[in-house]
């Protein structure tokens, strides 16, 4: 410790004199440990000198112990060095018995197998100049056998001396087989017994030669048998187009007659299938020539029986040989057209997309499979189907012409005799000459798919592509048109639609049938896809045919409306001829009430029973965005309203608004009907809003215009104030007044969620916050309404004393502004 830390120590000892008494045992105590430290220190230095004097002895013992295992370990070495050399001089010469052994042995077998090689070429020259072909075939193989062991000899002039023997041996037999199999055929095996015997010894010859001995065999007696085919259909007489069933008759003849002689071949051989492929591809050659040099377009009866005649034939060889498998479910894939009802058009989609990946890596071209596939075994990739009637594929075109002129004028007919009505018990209200006409387009499909499945397909469907336009185009121009013309525009119906009862039928019927031929006309496009060589199967769509469909829907949809609007023009009519100006009481609601009522009750059912709930979902906001706005703007039309006139009015709007509300209860769809009746109660608010301003006092009707119609413009207002009957001079000062205030603070509309431009796939939910908006706008008006009520006349504190009075009562004219 430092000086003060020690000083520190001794005053704690010591605080003070009483306590100096210890010093003494201290400094004992202290002398003590002083004395046993130095005797600890005096030990370990004495131990460790003994230590480093025992090491120094260890080490040394540890060197002479190393010195003498190096010495050992260099007399092993000695040792060994001479055991080795001992060894090799003991074994050099058992070294050189071994290999003397060795070659000698090596010699005695090669000259052995030289010996018999030589015995064997002799024998085998024997055999091939007696045409022994049994004994010769054995003698080849053991010749070929013995001729590897010599591989290595090759140079030695003996050696190749016999192998050029050998090799002309080989020829020897080739050109006497040959020979003798140029008899086969020409009647000699019927004289001759033996030939048939001796040819299938023959063979065994054949095989034991080269592969290419066997080919060449094979091809020049295949291009034997077909020479006499040749020379018979390259002649004037049948080298036509309606003789292509007697040239399959011809090989079949000569088939079964010769079934029994060319059992001769090994089966090995595959020479009937050999045979069948060239007959197959010298008739492809002379079919395209005939067609290639007919002078005019062929008779699509003769090209299609031609065609059908092929393809039979190829089908009976590609079962014969089980070359070529294909899918047999073709005509599954047609019949389902137009009898899927839950199918999802995302999971069509992506099915479809996996079906074409999935084509693309099947198969090929025909011809290129000739050249790249090992035609020698049946069935190992050569493709019978297609190989001859692919030749047809380009000069279809006439049958396709043949179809398209068919399938249109089946489709007039159907047209023509289309009643544009359903017969009692029908399950679907689609029109009879929609289900026909495709109906008549699957037969010709499958039809087509029988013959080809190659670009005549794909054309097929470009047809049936223009014929549904075509019906598409015909079921637009059955719908209701409106007036043209000098009459009509002089009584003022130019564009309007007329419609019957009969005729909202029928426009619903086209719906139907137009949603049906869409819907079937994708299913049509994911079966010829799925059918139609993989090449082609990318560019099959049938979209364009789907939207023309779709505008007919649309279309039709709307022209249901224009027809109810029509409809309701002489009501609306009505309500600007009557005298509101004049009434003198507040009576039950109006006739054109009543008749607005009497019109959608007589057609609302109907609709609602033969449209589907998505498409009277559609035709409902269309109605609602046309009658509402009309209903508002009408009241404008109007000559002046009393206070009496604008009470019955108001009453009538409550009407009109209650018999819209009921309209999809008419219909018997309330599903989507929340959005409709919301849009219906806003647009109808309107109008109870506009009769309120005009209830309103004159010199408070500015401000109750402002709370209850904020978004109105100062023309409008003028014609509120003309329509409660002030003079020009009354309403400037009022206009004045109400230009320098301005019409109103402008609210933040909730904009429309109905009037879709196309048929909508499900309704439209307000959001929380639209809905909020729509309360705190509900709050303007009735604070409106009530600054009304309190500024009224009489007139029309009488009115609401009537509507009081009605609250409390079960019937009446009145009661249904109350009912729930």
């Amino acid at each position: 410790m430092d000086k003060s830390s020690a000083l520190e120590y001794i005053n704690q000892m010591f605080p003070n004199e009483a306590s100096l008494s210890g010093v003494e045992p201290l400094m004992q105590k202290i002398q003590n440990e002083i004395r046993t430290v130095d005797a600890g220190i005096l030990t370990a230095v004495r131990q460790q000198s003994n230590s480093g004097t025992k090491a120094k002895e260890d080490l040394a013992a540890a060197t002479r112990a190393v010195e003498e295992l190096m010495y050992k370990i260099r007399e092993i070495k000695t040792k060994a060095v001479q055991s080795e050399t001992m060894v090799q001089e003991i074994c050099r010469d058992i070294k050189k018995l071994d290999f003397a052994k060795k070659h000698i042995t090596t010699t005695i077998t090669a000259l052995h197998r030289l010996t018999m090689l030589v015995s064997a070429v002799e024998q085998l020259q024997v055999m091939a100049s007696k045409r022994q072909y049994k004994e010769a075939a054995a003698q080849l193989e053991a010749v070929n056998q013995l001729c590897s062991h010599f591989e290595a000899y090759r140079d030695i002039p003996k050696i190749m001396e016999l192998r050029e023997k050998f090799k002309n041996i080989k020829q020897i037999l080739k050109s006497h087989v040959f020979s003798d199999f140029s008899s086969l055929g020409t009647g000699k095996e019927s004289e001759e017994t033996n030939l048939l015997q001796q040819l299938s010894d023959a063979c065994l010859v054949v095989d034991a030669l080269e592969p290419s001995v066997r080919e060449e065999l094979v091809n020049n007696f295949c291009n034997r048998e077909l020479t006499s085919y040749e020379q018979i259909f390259e002649g004037a007489e049948l080298a036509k187009l309606d003789k292509t069933e007697r040239r399959y008759a011809w090989i079949k003849r000569r088939m079964r007659s010769n079934e029994e002689i060319w059992k001769i071949f090994p089966l090995s051989w595959h020479v009937s299938y050999r045979l069948c492929i060239l007959f197959c591809k010298k008739t492809r050659k002379q079919l395209e020539d005939i067609l290639a040099n007919l002078k005019e377009k062929p008779d699509v009866g003769t090209l299609l029986l031609a065609l059908q005649r092929t393809l039979e034939f190829e089908d009976e060889l590609a079962e014969k040989f089980g070359g070529g498998t294909q899918n047999r479910e073709i005509a599954n894939e047609i019949e389902e057209i137009g009898r899927g009802t839950n199918s999802s058009n995302s999971a069509s989609d992506i099915r479809k997309k996996y079906e074409k990946k999935l084509a693309a890596h099947q198969g090929g071209d025909t011809e290129e499979k000739d050249g790249t596939k090992d035609l020698a075994v049946p069935g190992a990739g050569f493709n019978f189907r297609g190989i001859i009637s692919s030749c047809f594929e380009p000069h279809l075109t006439v049958y396709v012409e043949l179809e398209e002129k068919t399938l249109m004028e089946s489709l007039e007919k159907l047209v023509q005799e289309e009643t544009w009505d359903i017969e009692e018990g029908s399950q679907s209200n689609v029109l009879s000459s929609s289900m026909q006409l495709f109906l008549i387009i699957k037969r010709s499909l499958k039809r087509c798919s029988a013959l080809t499945k190659n670009q005549t397909l794909f054309n097929l469907l470009k047809v049936f592509q223009r014929v549904l336009k075509a019906y598409a185009t015909k079921l637009f121009a059955r719908l209701p048109k409106g007036g043209t013309g000098i009459v009509a525009a002089a009584t003022g119906m130019d564009g309007q639609i007329k419609t019957s009862d009969r005729d909202e039928r029928v426009i619903c019927y086209i719906v139907n049938s137009a949603e049906y031929c869409h819907k079937t006309a994708g299913e049509l496009a994911e079966s010829v896809s799925k059918i139609i060589d993989p090449q082609y199967a990318e560019g099959v769509d049938m979209s364009e045919v789907q939207d023309e469909f779709s505008a007919v829907i649309t279309k039709s949809l709307v022209t249901l409306v224009h027809g109810l609007e029509t409809k309701f023009d002489i009501e609306m009519a009505a309500m600007t001829r009557v005298p509101w100006g004049t009434l003198e009481s507040v009576g039950d609601q109006s006739e054109y009430v009543n008749a607005i009522n009497s019109i959608l009750t007589t057609s609302i059912p109907a609709l609602g029973s033969l449209l589907s709930p998505i498409y009277f979902q559609f035709f409902l906001d269309k109605l609602a965005s046309s009658l509402g706005p009309r209903f508002y703007s009408n009241i404008f039309k109007c000559k002046q309203i009393s206070e009496t006139g604008a009470q019955q009015m108001l009453l009538d709007t409550q009407a009109v608004k209650t018999i819209l509300l009921e309209v999809p209860s008419l219909g018997r769809q309330t599903s989507g009907a929340a959005s409709y009746s919301k849009f219906v109660s806003r647009e109808m608010s309107k109008a109870e809003a506009l009769l309120k301003v005009i209830l309103s006092p004159v010199d408070s009707v500015a401000d109750t215009y402002r709370a209850l119609l904020p978004e109105g413009t100062p023309m409008e207002f003028q014609r509120i104030l003309e329509l409660k009957g002030l003079k020009k001079a009354d309403q400037q000062s009022i206009l004045d007044d109400f230009n320098k205030l301005g019409p109103g603070i402008k609210q933040t509309q909730v904009a429309p969620t109905i009037v879709p431009a196309a048929p909508p796939v499900a309704p439209v939910v307000p959001s929380p916050s639209a809905v909020g908006l729509i309360a705190s706008r509900e709050d303007v008006l009735t604070r409106a309404a009530a600054l009304g009520r309190g500024a009224a006349t009489t007139g029309f504190k009488r009115f609401l004393a009537l509507t009081e009075a009605a609250k409390d009562r079960k019937d009446g004219p009145f009661r249904k502004l109350f009912n729930p």
